[in-house]
């Protein structure tokens, strides 16, 4: 699955147009390096947002076209 896509459907980010800026802004690194947001990803990555001072690491545990609100939080763990 597309980075940008993933980042939604977890609810990480809003909006998938966010989550694409914030990848063309290199705010987002999978696995060490940072990421387009056609970057594809799998379960097991690294992902680490940088949203203003703050740094958010997640693990992807499990990859999902579409999930609803309070299950999105099972795609993640958090670090």
């Amino acid at each position: 699955m597309r980075l940008d896509k993933f980042l939604k459907v977890s609810r990480l980010i809003k909006r998938r147009t966010v989550a694409n800026e914030a990848c063309s802004a290199g705010r987002v690194m999978v696995n060490g390096k940072t990421a387009k947001s056609s970057t594809e990803v799998k379960i097991g990555d690294i992902i680490e947002i940088g949203f203003g001072s703050k740094l958010v690491k997640v693990e992807i545990i499990d990859i999902l076209e579409t999930v609803k609100k309070d299950e999105a939080k099972d795609l993640i763990k958090y670090l």
